[in-house]
C-alpha cells in the first residue's frame, strides 16, 4: 500500500519527476517525460506494480530528511539499532538521458541495506526482460530500456532484482538507474558522486537569480524550486502536477490526470516568476502559452501537452486499483474539450501582464490577443463548464464571464498605455456590457453576494478573485459581501472548499478536500480589506500543512487532517509565492501588481446593485 501523499518527496529533472516515500521507496516515476508511462507506479496500486526501495533491511521509515540547502537533492536518514545511515536521492541536469543517483552513506556504527528494485513499464503492467550486460543490468520492454548500475552484487528472484549489502561509517555506496530508448545503445555510465555535485551546482546556479527578499523566504523558495521541478525544460510549459488520479476524496471518483499544462494557470505563474527575478523562466512559459495557442481562438483548449500537443484523450487504467482503492485510475484527461470561458480571459490578462513587465513582446503576439478579443466579442454570453471543469450541465458561470471582462479589459488598457492600436471604443462598451451583466445576473440582491452562477444560490470560492482581478474593489459592498458568504458557507475547519459538491451542479458524487489555492485567495482578499492579521494567521496555516520537506498537494482534508489530491501541485505553489509577497511587511520586491478598477467600476458612495 502507498504511503500518505503528505510523505512523499519530489525529485527531477526539469523533464520528469519522482516521488520518493519516508520508506525509501521510490513508488513514481515517468520516464522519458512527465506524462510517459510510470513504470514505477505503486503509488496507485502496490509493490507488484513497480517501486524502488533503498533503506535498512529492517525497513520503517526516516528518522528526518530535509533538501541539501536551495536543491532538489534529497537527503533521508534512518537510526537503526546498530548504526546510522543516510541516502542521497537526486536528478542530475540532464545529459545523455535521464538518470537516477541514489548514494547509500554510513554515518554511524554498520547498517545491513536492501535495494529492490522492481521494474513494471506502463504503469505497471508491463514486466521487462533482464539481462546482465557490460557490468550493468538491462531491462528492456518495447521502447523502453532501463540501465541499473552499482557496485554491490545483485541478484534476481520473484521478477525483482535485489541487493543486499552492510554499510559502515564513512562508507558511501552508489546506484544508477538510467533510461534510454531500447532500440539505442547502452547509455554511458555516470559517476554517481559526480552526478551529485553538478545537480547541486545546477540549482544554486539556478537559484542565483533569485530576487524575493520578502517574509516567509525559506517557503517561497522552496515553492520556487518546485514550480521549476514542474517544468518542462525543452518547452517552458509547467505542469499542473508530477501524478494522475490521486484522489480529491479518499476512496472516490475525483480522479484526474494532472500532468499537462493549463493556460488558466498562465497569469498567477507568471507573476510568481517574475517578481521573484526569474524572468528567464517566464519568457519561457509565456513562449510556450503563445505557441499552444496559436491558431484559431475559437479552438483554444483549456490545457495542452508538455510540447504544446492537443490530443489528450482520456482512458481508464483498471489494472490499477488506485490509490487507497481510489477508483478509476485516469490516464490523460477528458476536459480537454471542454469549452470553459475563462481561459480567454486568462491568457489575455497573462500576455498582458508580461508586455506591462517588460517582457519583449512582438506584432504578432497583438495580432493574436486581437483575434482572442474577437472571439470573446462572439461568445461571452455562451455557458461553459467552468474553471472547475464540471462533468454536469454547461451553465452562464459567473466566475468565467468575470474572465471574459478580464480579457476585453486588458486589451482595452494595452491600447490605453501603449501604441499598438485595436477598436477601442468597441471593446470599452464591450466590457461595459459584460459588466453590468454580471452584476445584474450574477448578483444575488437578496442575500447580497455574487453567486456560482447565473440564477442560482451556489457560492463558488472563485468569486474571491473579484477584486483581485480589478471587476470590482474590495471594498465594493458586493465583493464585501461575497467574501462573507464565502466565510460562512465554504469554510470547514478554516479551510475553503470550492463550492457545495452535494448540488449536483458537478455532476460527480459530493466529497472533496478543501482547495489549498482558495485559502490563499481566501487570505489575499482579507488583506485587501485591511485584515491583515486575519490574513496572516490564515496564510501560517496554509503553511503549516506542507509536508517536512515544503511540498503541498492540491487540497487538504481537515477531518482526517491529509493531503489529498495530485502533488506537489503548481496551483498550491504558486498562491504560496503570490499572497507571501502580498502579505509581506518588508522587501522591495514585495507587493501584489497593482489592478486598476475601469472608472465605471468605482462610482462614488453606494453602487447600484443592478448594474456598474
Amino acid at each position: 500500500m502507498a504511503e500518505r501523499i503528505e510523505d512523499y518527496a519530489l525529485i527531477g529533472d526539469a523533464y520528469t519527476a519522482a516521488l520518493v516515500g519516508r520508506t525509501g521507496s521510490i513508488d513514481w516515476l515517468c520516464l522519458p517525460r512527465f506524462d510517459s508511462p510510470a513504470c514505477f507506479a505503486a503509488l496507485l496500486g502496490d509493490e507488484r506494480h513497480g517501486r524502488w526501495r533503498l533503506a535498512p533491511a529492517d525497513g520503517g521509515r526516516c528518522a528526518r530528511r530535509r533538501y541539501r540547502g536551495d536543491t532538489l537533492i534529497l537527503e533521508s536518514e534512518w537510526e537503526t539499532a546498530t548504526g546510522t545511515v543516510r541516502v542521497i536521492d537526486a536528478m542530475p541536469p540532464r545529459g545523455e538521458a535521464p538518470d537516477i543517483v541514489r548514494i547509500v552513506e554510513g554515518i554511524e556504527g554498520r547498517v545491513d541495506i536492501s535495494s529492490e528494485l522492481r521494474l513494471r513499464f506502463d504503469y505497471g503492467q508491463t514486466m521487462p526482460w533482464v539481462r546482465r550486460l557490460d557490468g550493468a543490468l538491462e531491462a528492456v520492454a518495447g521502447p523502453n530500456a532501463v540501465w541499473f548500475r552499482t557496485p554491490v552484487h545483485t541478484t534476481g528472484r520473484d521478477f525483482t532484482t535485489y541487493s543486499d549489502f552492510t554499510i559502515s561509517q564513512g562508507q558511501r555506496v552508489p546506484f544508477v538507474l538510467t533510461w534510454r530508448e531500447s532500440h539505442l545503445p547502452a547509455p554511458r555510465a555516470i559517476s554517481a558522486e559526480h552526478a551529485i555535485t553538478q545537480t547541486e551546482r545546477w540549482w544554486s546556479d539556478w537559484m542565483s537569480t533569485c530576487t524575493y527578499d520578502g517574509e516567509w523566504r525559506d517557503a517561497v523558495v522552496r515553492s520556487l524550486i518546485t514550480l521549476k521541478a514542474l517544468t518542462y525544460s525543452p518547452t517552458g510549459g509547467i505542469v499542473a502536477a508530477a501524478t494522475t488520479s490521486l484522489p480529491e476524496h479518499l476512496g472516490g471518483v475525483r480522479n484526474w490526470d494532472y500532468r499537462y499544462c493549463w493556460l488558466r494557470d498562465a497569469t498567477f505563474t507568471l507573476q510568481a516568476l517574475l517578481y521573484s527575478g526569474f524572468r528567464t523562466e517566464a519568457s519561457a512559459w509565456r513562449d510556450w502559452l503563445l505557441r499552444a495557442v496559436a491558431g484559431d481562438p475559437s479552438e483554444l483548449q483549456i490545457l495542452y501537452g508538455l510540447g504544446g500537443e492537443r490530443r489528450i484523450p482520456e482512458y481508464e487504467a483498471s489494472w490499477l486499483p488506485g490509490y487507497e482503492d481510489s477508483r478509476p485510475v485516469r490516464i490523460g484527461n477528458a476536459a480537454v474539450d471542454q469549452f470553459q470561458l475563462d481561459v480567454w480571459g486568462e491568457v489575455l490578462d497573462g500576455l498582458y501582464l508580461t508586455r506591462e513587465s517588460g517582457l519583449a513582446s512582438d506584432a504578432d503576439t497583438w495580432r493574436l490577443q486581437q483575434s482572442l478579443v474577437r472571439f470573446l466579442e462572439e461568445a461571452w454570453d455562451r455557458p461553459d463548464e467552468s474553471l472547475w471543469e464540471i462533468r454536469g450541465p454547461a451553465q452562464h458561470f459567473t466566475h468565467s464571464k468575470v474572465m471574459a471582462w478580464v480579457g476585453v479589459d486588458r486589451a482595452v488598457r494595452t491600447v490605453e498605455q501603449t501604441s499598438l492600436e485595436g477598436p477601442v471604443d468597441r471593446w470599452r462598451r464591450l466590457r461595459a456590457e459584460i459588466h453590468a451583466d454580471v452584476c445584474h445576473s450574477g448578483y444575488d440582491e437578496e442575500r447580497g453576494t455574487f453567486t456560482q452562477y447565473y440564477g442560482s444560490k451556489a457560492l463558488d470560492a472563485a468569486l474571491l478573485l473579484l477584486p483581485q482581478v480589478g471587476f470590482l474593489p474590495a471594498s465594493d459592498p458586493r465583493v464585501v459581501g461575497t467574501i462573507r458568504a464565502v466565510q460562512r458557507e465554504l469554510m470547514v475547519d478554516g479551510f475553503v472548499q470550492r463550492y457545495d459538491t452535494t448540488d449536483g451542479t458537478d455532476g460527480l458524487p459530493p466529497g472533496e478536500g478543501a482547495f489549498l489555492a482558495c485559502t490563499f485567495w481566501l487570505a489575499d482578499d482579507l488583506h485587501l480589506l485591511g485584515e491583515d492579521h486575519e490574513a496572516r494567521v490564515m496564510f501560517e496555516r496554509l503553511l503549516s500543512l506542507r509536508n517536512d520537506v515544503g511540498l503541498l498537494a492540491e487540497e487538504y482534508d481537515p477531518k482526517l487532517a491529509r493531503q489529498v489530491g495530485n502533488t506537489p501541485q503548481a496551483f498550491s505553489h504558486v498562491p504560496l509565492v503570490n499572497t507571501a509577497r502580498s502579505l509581506s511587511r518588508h522587501g522591495a520586491n514585495t507587493g501584489r501588481i497593482h489592478r486598476q478598477h475601469p472608472p465605471e467600476c468605482t462610482p462614488a458612495g453606494r453602487p447600484d446593485r443592478g448594474s456598474c
